[in-house]
C-alpha cells in the first residue's frame, strides 16, 4: 500500500524538496526537514536507489536499518537522469521545488547539465544545498565519509588517551552532525528568499561541521600556546603538554572536572560506570557523600584551583564509593545533592528506555517488507507542530503521484516509463 504523507499543519508545509542525497549525511538533513513537514521528494536510481537500502542487511531483499531510519517521511520516485526524458522531467521538479539538496562527489550535478546557473534560469527562487567533504581550498575535490572527517575536523587528535592513537567516536558527527548544519542553513535560505525573493547556495562541509562541534578543543589550542599548559587536562601536574591540544580521556571539555568511574558490576558489565562531575558549588555535598567531609576546608581541596593538582586522587576516592553502587544507586543519591552526573548508557537499554518512547525519541515504526523496527524520532521537540515518523518509502513508491502532480497524465507516465525515463 502507497503510504500518503501528511504534512497539514506542519512547521514547513507547502516547501517542496528536491532530494538528490543519499548514504547519510544527506539524508540526516532532508529527513529533519521531512519531519518539520516539507514535501520531500527522494530522487532515485531504477532498480537500485539509493546505496544504503542494501547496505548492512539484516533481513534479506528487505530495505536496510541504515536506509529506513534515514529516509522517513519521504517519497520515493525513480528517474534515469541520463535519459533525455528523464532529464525533462528533473528540469519540471526543478521548476517546481523550492530546495534541490545534494552530496555527490564535487562537480557531479556540474556533469548531470545542473549547474547553477542552469538551475537559476529554470528557477530563481531554487535554493542549492550541498553537502561536501571540505570547503574551497586544497582537498575540495576529495571524496570524504564519517571518519575522514572526523580526522580532518580535529575530533581524531583529540580523543582518547594521551598512550593511545587518535581515536573516532561512535557518534556520527562527520555525516548527521554536517546534515543538522546543512538543515538550518537551509531553513535561513528559506526565510531569507522571503524578502530576496532569490535563491541561493547554501554549503555545508564536513570539515568544517566537525570543527564547529570541535571549538573548545580550538579554544585550548590558543589557550595551551599562550600558557603552555591546561592544568583541568589528566597531564597536570606530572604530565607534559607539546605543541598541540593532547588527547584528554575522559575529561570534560570544560572548567568543571569530570571523569568516567566504575560502578557495582563493572567486571562483567562493559557499561557499568557513570559520569561524575566535581562541580565547584556542590563540592561540599561530594565530600559528605563520600565521607570525606575534612576535605572541604582542606588548603589542597578547598578551592578549584586547589583541586586541580590532586584530581586524579580525588577520583579514585570517588570511585571507592560508585563501585558500591550500580550506575543507578548512584545516579539517585547524587542527585538528590545535585551533584552532575550521567550513567553510560548501551544501546540496549536505551531501547528499552520507557521515556524516550514516551517522548518519541525513540518510535517504534512498522514497514511493510521488513516488519517493526526501532528508530529515532526527531530530537527536536515543537509544541505547534509535532513530528509524526512515517516510515520510509519503498523504492519508487511514489513515482506516479508526484508525476502526475507534475501534470503528467497516465498515458504520459506510462510512455516514460516504457522509455526508461522513470
Amino acid at each position: 500500500m502507497t503510504v500518503k504523507v501528511n504534512t497539514s499543519g506542519k512547521a514547513l508545509d507547502g516547501v517542496r524538496i528536491l532530494d538528490f542525497t543519499h548514504v547519510q549525511s544527506g539524508p540526516t538533513c532532508t529527513q529533519l526537514l521531512a519531519w518539520f513537514g516539507a514535501d520531500v521528494i527522494k530522487v532515485e536510481r531504477a532498480g537500485a536507489g539509493d546505496i544504503t537500502r542494501e547496505q548492512l542487511r539484516d533481513i534479506p531483499d528487505a530495505d536496510s536499518l541504515y536506509f529506513t531510519m534515514l529516509n522517513h517521511n519521504k517519497r520515493s520516485i525513480t528517474i534515469d537522469t541520463k535519459n533525455p526524458e528523464g532529464k525533462k522531467v528533473l528540469e519540471t521538479l526543478v521548476k517546481k521545488c523550492d530546495v534541490l539538496v545534494e552530496n555527490f562527489a564535487p562537480g557531479a550535478l556540474d556533469r548531470m547539465g545542473f549547474t547553477w546557473e542552469r538551475i537559476q534560469e529554470l528557477n530563481p527562487r531554487m535554493i542549492v544545498a550541498s553537502v561536501k567533504g571540505f570547503g574551497p581550498g586544497p582537498y575540495e575535490d576529495c571524496k570524504v565519509y564519517e571518519n575522514v572527517a572526523q580526522c580532518a575536523g580535529g575530533a581524531a587528535s583529540t580523543t582518547g588517551f594521551d598512550d593511545g592513537p587518535p581515536t573516532v567516536t561512535g557518534a556520527q558527527i562527520g555525516d548527521s552532525g554536517t546534515g543538522l548544519h546543512l538543515a538550518l542553513g537551509i531553513v535561513t535560505a528559506l526565510y531569507q528568499r522571503n524578502t530576496s525573493g532569490r535563491g541561493q547556495r547554501v554549503l555545508a562541509a564536513m570539515q568544517d561541521g566537525v570543527l564547529n562541534l570541535c571549538r573548545v578543543k580550538l579554544r585550548d589550542q590558543q589557550r595551551l600556546e599562550r600558557t603552555g599548559v591546561m592544568k583541568e587536562y589528566p597531564q597536570y601536574p606530572n604530565g607534559t603538554f607539546g605543541e598541540a591540544v593532547p588527547r584528554a580521556g575522559n575529561a570534560s571539555g570544560g572548567g568543571q572536572p569530570g571523569w568516567i568511574l566504575k560502578c557495582k558490576g563493572w567486571e562483567t558489565d562493559p557499561n557499568a560506570y557513570i559520569y561524575f562531575i566535581t562541580q565547584a558549588p556542590v563540592w561540599g555535598e561530594i565530600c559528605k557523600v563520600i565521607g570525606r567531609e575534612e576535605w572541604i576546608d582542606h588548603p589542597d581541596y578547598k578551592t578549584p584551583n586547589a583541586r586541580l593538582p590532586h584530581l586524579k586522587q580525588i577520583f579514585d576516592e570517588i570511585e571507592r564509593w560508585t563501585m558500591s553502587k550500580t550506575k543507578f544507586q548512584a545516579m539517585e543519591i547524587l542527585n538528590k545533592h545535585d551533584i552532575p552526573c550521567g550513567p553510560i548508557l548501551s544501546m540496549k537499554e536505551i531501547a528499552e528506555e520507557p521515556s524516550l518512547r514516551k517522548t518519541g525519541t525513540v518510535v517504534e515504526v512498522d514497514h511493510p517488507v521488513r516488519g517493526k523496527y526501532l528508530t529515532v524520532g526527531n530530537p527536536i521537540k515543537l509544541s505547534d507542530s509535532p513530528t509524526e515518523v512515517v516510515r520510509s518509502p519503498l523504492l519508487g513508491e511514489h513515482t506516479d503521484e508526484v508525476m502526475a502532480e507534475l501534470g503528467y497524465s497516465p498515458d504520459q507516465i506510462a510512455t516514460l516509463r516504457s522509455l526508461g525515463a522513470i
